[in-house]
């Protein structure tokens, strides 16, 4: 068997760890990858020490902030930005409200992409904006994506202020939202995040269906209703489902 370079066995490393949908201890890394465990503990906090990835609170590796950088960075590449705008401005022209795609970024959601409606009255919500993530669209879909240990952990390091009336803050209503929403697919704002704006969005998902970004749609309430919102979704899914084309590219 040749042998593996230093080099490979970190790239190794940080890929195991983004893909994982939980995070993975040391010993776990040292099964799956067959590395020795003095020498995957070396190899970790070297990654630590320099940023590609962090322990969290419970011991587990996750991603850290040079490789969250880098993922947003590749998502935001012009070529890849440019054919995802095509899409989202031939959905805006179908639906004639205002559509973008939020990403998880910390402990916010991202505003990655969005075309803006032409009809006079918008919300005022430009790429590179945060936006929180237990009382939008965007944030709850991701929220209902994880599973029951990741939610529990995010939730606890949320500082859950009330944005409107409608805004959920009491955790078990927001888990109970947030099951809906896992069931259903479609996350919703109901004035939750801004008064009198209402939002629904879908997930964009990679090859092994596994939740990358949240497509939405938003508008204020003097013109559509949630409900007419919602008759939307299918539309939605439909501009998602080409996203995601977009995405089985790059892995291929």
């Amino acid at each position: 068997m040749p042998k593996v370079s230093s080099i490979t066995r970190v790239l190794e490393i940080i890929e195991k760890i983004s893909y994982a949908p939980k995070p993975i201890s040391p010993l776990e890394l040292s099964q799956e990858l067959d590395i020795p465990k003095p020498t995957i503990h070396r190899l970790i906090q070297n990654l630590v020490d320099e940023g590609f990835v962090a322990v969290d609170i419970g011991g587990g590796i996750i991603p850290g902030k040079r490789v969250r950088n880098l993922s947003v960075a590749l998502w935001q590449q012009r070529q890849f930005f440019n054919e995802r705008e095509v899409i989202l401005q031939k959905l805006v022209e179908d639906i004639q409200e205002t559509c973008g795609i939020g990403i998880p970024y910390h402990m916010n959601m991202v505003y990655t992409n969005r075309v803006t409606t032409s009809l006079p009255l918008q919300i005022y919500l430009p790429v590179g904006s945060k936006s929180p993530m237990w009382c939008t669209a965007t944030g709850k879909l991701y929220l209902s994506q994880l599973s029951a240990s990741s939610r529990r952990k995010m939730l606890s390091n949320l500082t859950l202020n009330k944005f409107t009336k409608n805004t959920i803050i009491d955790i078990d209503a927001l888990n109970t939202e947030l099951d809906h929403i896992a069931k259903t697919g479609v996350g919703v704002d109901n004035e939750e995040f801004i008064s009198e704006m209402v939002a629904v969005s879908v997930p964009i998902l990679d090859k092994k269906s596994r939740y990358l970004a949240s497509l939405y749609v938003h508008a204020p309430t003097v013109r559509v209703s949630l409900d007419e919102l919602l008759a939307h979704v299918p539309r939605l899914q439909t501009a998602a489902q080409d996203i995601q084309a977009l995405v089985y590219e790059l892995q291929s």
